[in-house]
């Protein structure tokens, strides 16, 4: 199935700091894009900033208005697969799947196929071209070592309301992390910039204020473990968390940045694992919107599965 070509995206941003270069500036506002990527949006032209085409390499000043052109991806063939899938809801306009751990939500360099999009093109025929060639039907995304529940637009009327409640934070996600460490105290707030990670920009990192996008998550503990397996009696943290905000790697970066990693994380966390986990202790378990078509709350839960489960069988609760 060969989607139709979408059109280009038009963003701007207005400049608040001065003598940052304009490549880089981009690429801590644009973070799913590579910096090179960015570098050859400004020497195609298709960056202004005042107006006019500028260099990778000018030193922005306060006020500066920046405006992107990015360019529109070229026509790619995404071919339906009959992937299972456990669909925990659908009617006319959506549907919401309880996507398992292991799977990318969309194709991408290295995941041509075996994707959800792949196999939500099966189940939903007419799906191609929602919301952009790239990832059709895709209102959020969920990493791909993260399970949990992902909603899929079945039209572009549905896709563009859900994405305004997105943008509007009316829609309530919640998730289940363990966390390495005993966290206090048992509720709280952490508001810190993400961007790319100056040091390596496959990474997500908390940034200085004007580097980065603001970024908002609120936890709360649910239990707390110990790993009496061991002299050290390590102790871990079981947490609802909820992102306020959208960014990449948001509740991952964020619990890195406190101290507390998660578990399973080897990206942000300890390269060495104590816990027989191959992947990071995240599932997106609670999902809460309106309807598009009556604006109706639909209220969704999805329980741990059975490796995350097999993990907190290992410790100890502490209650």
């Amino acid at each position: 199935m060969v989607a139709e070509a979408p059109t280009e995206e038009i963003v701007e941003f207005t400049s608040e700091v001065d003598g940052v270069r304009l490549d880089r500036f981009l690429a801590d506002r644009l973070p799913e894009r590579s910096r090179s990527e960015i570098q050859r949006w400004i020497k195609s032209g298709n960056v202004l900033v005042g107006g006019s085409p500028s260099k990778p390499g000018y030193r922005l000043e306060i006020g500066d208005e920046v405006l992107v052109r990015i360019p529109a991806p070229e026509p790619y063939e995404v071919t339906p697969e009959p992937i299972p899938l456990d669909i925990r809801y659908e009617d006319d306009d959506l549907l919401v799947i309880n996507k398992p751990a292991g799977m990318v939500t969309h194709p991408a360099a290295g995941h041509p196929g075996g994707t959800l999009v792949n196999a939500v093109l099966y189940h939903v025929p007419d799906l191609a071209g929602v919301g952009g060639v790239e990832r059709p039907g895709i209102v959020h995304r969920l990493d791909k070592d993260t399970s949990g529940l992902i909603i899929v637009a079945k039209n572009d009327r549905a896709h563009r309301y859900l994405q305004q409640q997105f943008k509007e934070r009316l829609v309530e996600k919640r998730y289940q992390a363990l966390l390495f460490g005993f966290l206090s105290p048992a509720k709280g707030r952490i508001e810190a910039p993400i961007g790319r990670d100056p040091r390596d920009r496959k990474k997500m990192a908390v940034v200085p204020e004007g580097k980065g996008r603001p970024a908002v998550t609120l936890y709360r503990v649910t239990r707390y473990y110990r790993d009496e397996r061991t002299s050290s009696r390590q102790h871990y943290t079981l947490v609802e968390a909820s992102p306020k905000t959208g960014r990449t790697h948001q509740i991952r970066v964020h619990m890195a940045f406190i101290g507390h990693p998660i578990v399973g994380d080897r990206v942000y966390g300890h390269r060495k694992q104590r816990l027989p986990l191959d992947r990071h202790f995240l599932h997106a378990g609670y999902l809460r919107f309106r309807r598009p078509s009556d604006e109706r709350w639909v209220e969704l839960r999805s329980e741990l599965p059975e490796d995350l489960k097999a993990v907190l069988d290992i410790l100890t609760s502490e209650e």
